[in-house]
């Protein structure tokens, strides 16, 4: 029931393992990469408390002894307060060039330890084995590592690629629905960027994908990681068309700033209502029909996820003030914002050519509906 995907980028090839159960076989997999039979892993505390006993023992199956630090959930720990923790613990266990760093977790611990792991001694290697949905689908693969600031989100990292990623989708059944519904955020977005095929079989297998760990769990994280995995090796660092897989992040990270990187707003929510917004302002343009932004909207709707400005709790800035928030983007380009459109589903560009009215339109009638 295992599935691979090859990331193919010359000299920095590694696979992406999917299945149910890579835990248990994690020895097996991490042992042809390691030059001594030791690994320091750094994980957090709810993933720790759930997952780190059956981690050790899948490592210690193959003889491989392991060090862990455990650091706080939540995305206030990507900062570089933790980052300088994990740098200075790296050091004390002595790891060296040829060892290998494990970041256990979602989202948040892979950004954290892989860009401690680029820093690192000048760059060891590191092996993802990401937690949650968010991270198998995403940011486990393609090498972006990064912590935030107070000037915003991811603002400052490096692109450093794994040499393993082990997505165990057993691990998912421990997730809060919530959590996993933010994890499904990521997954819609690839196929509104660029498969609507892909976004078809999501409209009907959707349900089946947050009620168990079946194929359709293992199918959908595979598809994911295989359209990233292409983009990537077609721009790893971000020139052209990887920009593509920032559909929705435009308005979603302006959303997160606002909320103050809070519990308010994860960060899948938060992609997910900025697929709605993009598809909104993509209609409002004339590059789409008026029904697709309706079909996006009803299936975020149909799997229970945030769709809505009003879905989020508590204030929210004026539409001048989110726009200003998202000038911090990195997708900004001097001094113009980019935006990803879509001139229907499954097809998606990278645009600078938006007018300000437009978005604050948009942003302003999304606010009115609260």
């Amino acid at each position: 029931m295992n599935e691979r995907v090859h990331v193919a980028l010359p000299g920095r090839e590694y696979n992406v393992e999917i299945g149910p159960g890579l835990l248990a076989q994690a020895g097996a997999h991490v042992a042809p990469l390691l030059r001594r039979p030791r690994v320091a892993v750094i994980s957090d505390e709810n993933v720790a408390a759930l997952h780190m006993d059956t981690l050790r023992a899948g490592l210690a199956a193959d003889g491989i002894r392991m060090e862990a630090l455990v650091l706080p959930a939540g995305e206030a720990t990507k900062c570089w307060a933790e980052l300088t923790r994990c740098v200075e613990w790296l050091l004390e266990q002595q790891v060296e060039r040829g060892d290998i760093v494990v970041a256990f977790g979602g989202g948040v611990i892979g950004d954290l330890v892989g860009f401690a792991a680029a820093v690192l001694r000048r760059g060891v290697r590191f092996v993802q084995i990401p937690t949650s949905l968010l991270a198998q689908v995403d940011s486990s693969v393609g090498g972006k590592t990064g912590i935030n600031t107070s000037h915003g989100k991811n603002l400052v990292g490096a692109f450093h690629q794994p040499s393993l990623v082990l997505a165990d989708t057993a691990v998912l059944g421990t997730l809060t629905p919530r959590d996993f519904l933010a994890g499904y955020g990521e997954v819609v977005k690839y196929g509104l960027l660029g498969d609507a095929a892909f976004f078809d079989w999501l409209e009907q297998q959707g349900p089946a994908l947050a009620d168990g760990d079946g194929p359709a769990r293992v199918e959908a994280v595979r598809r994911s990681v295989q359209m990233k995995a292409d983009i990537v090796e077609r721009d790893e660092t971000e020139q052209g068309d990887r920009a593509l897989l920032n559909l929705g992040h435009t308005f979603g990270h302006a959303l997160e700033a606002a909320t103050g990187y809070s519990d308010r707003l994860l960060h899948g929510e938060g992609v997910a209502i900025g697929c709605a917004l993009a598809f909104e302002l993509s209609s409002r343009m004339g590059l789409c029909s008026q029904e697709a932004p309706s079909r996006v909207r009803a299936h975020l709707r149909a799997m229970g996820m945030k769709v809505d400005l009003a879905d989020i709790p508590g204030d929210l800035p004026d539409a001048e003030a989110l726009l200003g928030l998202m000038g911090q983007d990195k997708k900004v380009v001097e001094g113009q914002l980019r935006f990803i459109l879509a001139s229907d589903i499954g097809t998606s560009f990278v645009t600078g050519d938006v007018a300000k009215a437009d978005v604050l339109s948009v942003l302003s009638d999304a606010l009115a509906q609260r």
